[in-house]
């Protein structure tokens, strides 16, 4: 039975909202990490995408069965894929090796006690389709542009209206 994500820890992990992400670089993978961040910890936003990602995987598949990935491993898998436009054996590779991404999935950074094997990233990040991506995209987009106000521009003294 799938959940949204699990709330227990791992012993050494950090809170997905405490995950220290680099502001200072070039890379496309942190700005997109930042973004998946804000989503886990703005509440309206988590609660609308965890409600389409739950119609989308969970509607058709019954209450019982072994675990599976949670919810939110596989939208972050699913977007970290699209964003760096990866393989599955490049992706299996950062799941399991990427520090920064095992802190954002919850997992402790450098405990390799968990790994994510390939077959299982190959069976459920294609469940995220394109057409729940638009749909989690048009959330976001919404709460996103609440977040950025205009500031007025200053009044420039030299300058004759």
């Amino acid at each position: 039975m799938r959940k949204r994500f699990d709330v227990q820890l791992e012993l050494g992990a950090v809170p997905i909202e405490f995950v220290e992400i680099p502001t200072r670089t070039r890379d496309e993978l942190p700005p997109t990490l930042a973004a998946l961040q804000w989503i886990f910890v703005t509440p309206e936003v988590n609660e609308q995408v965890f409600a389409l990602l739950e119609e989308a995987i969970l509607s058709d598949q019954p209450e019982t069965g072994c675990k599976g990935m949670d919810l939110w491993q596989i939208l972050v898998f699913g977007v970290v894929r699209l964003t760096l436009d990866v393989n599955y054996d490049r992706l299996h590779y950062i799941a399991n090796f990427d520090s920064l991404v095992r802190q954002l999935l919850g997992q402790p950074a450098y405990d390799m006690k968990f790994e994510f094997p390939l077959s299982t990233l190959k069976d459920n990040v294609p469940l995220l389709s394109e057409e729940l991506l638009e749909k989690i995209n048009a959330v976001v987009a919404r709460h996103g542009h609440g977040q950025i106000k205009k500031k007025p521009l200053p009044q420039n003294p030299w300058v004759v209206p």
